[in-house]
């Protein structure tokens, strides 16, 4: 058990790792994300040989400043005041955050480089942050729906993976979080679909497939509501293109 006088963000990369805490001692599995405050007391076991962790310090004057421009991140992930915070990424999530590591190491690792890091990370963990008083079971569910192959079969999966009548979750997601759960898992998709659109060169009907939407009119006029503009635009304004030199 050790302790820090700088911010660590860890994240296990490949297999299983213990992660021994004063409280207690919890298993860590791929994609897990761990915030640590300086003082705040852990230690690292690996499990088998494949066992990986990725393990980035932070100065502490750089979270500071963070909090003081985007009042929003208090009580969150570094900010928090209970304690180390554990998050999960998923596959692709978490291929998104290794690339924006290769970055940083490659960086000149001042400041800049550190918010280009985690502002992107944080933003996008906040605002999966559910209320306190969410029952667990819903929380769990709405977490699950941003695997594919729950959003692809849209608000019908969310409710299978609740395990719950559809009334009652559409009830309680109005109730909680102020969407019923088409609006919730559409949301999803189309995030999805955006990040696609600048990352893949895939046609946009195969997109449209990916996110469970093959009714190309039905995607289009969800795809435009969510981001004021087509998916063609979308990919055209946005994506990145790489010019060979002449």
């Amino acid at each position: 058990m050790h302790d820090h006088d700088f911010f660590e963000l860890l994240w296990v990369q490949n297999g299983q790792v213990r992660h021994h805490l004063p409280n207690g001692v919890t298993t860590l599995h791929e994609g897990d994300t761990v915030f640590m405050r300086p003082k705040d007391k852990h230690g690292l076991q690996g499990r088998g040989e494949h066992a990986l962790v990725v393990s980035i310090c932070f100065h502490p004057q750089t979270i500071k400043a963070l909090a003081k421009r985007h009042p929003n991140v208090k009580g969150h992930l570094f900010w928090s005041e209970t304690g180390p915070v554990q998050k999960h990424r998923d596959i692709r999530q978490l291929a998104a955050l290794n690339h924006a590591a290769v970055a940083l190491e490659r960086s000149l690792n001042d400041t800049l480089a550190a918010e280009a890091f985690l502002l992107p990370l944080c933003a996008d963990l906040i605002a999966e942050t559910f209320p306190a008083n969410l029952p667990n079971w819903l929380s769990q569910a709405c977490l699950a729906a941003r695997d594919p192959e729950i959003f692809r079969n849209g608000s019908a999966g969310l409710v299978a993976h609740a395990g719950k009548a559809h009334p009652h979750v559409s009830r309680m997601m109005r109730k909680y979080l102020g969407q019923t759960p088409s609006d919730y898992i559409n949301a999803i998709r189309m995030e999805h679909a955006a990040r696609a659109l600048t990352t893949d060169s895939e046609p946009v009907s195969e997109i449209a497939a990916d996110c469970g939407i093959p009714n190309m009119s039905h995607f289009h006029k969800l795809f435009r509501a969510t981001h004021g503009v087509t998916p063609l635009q979308y990919r055209q304004k946005f994506q990145r293109d790489i010019v060979q030199p002449a």
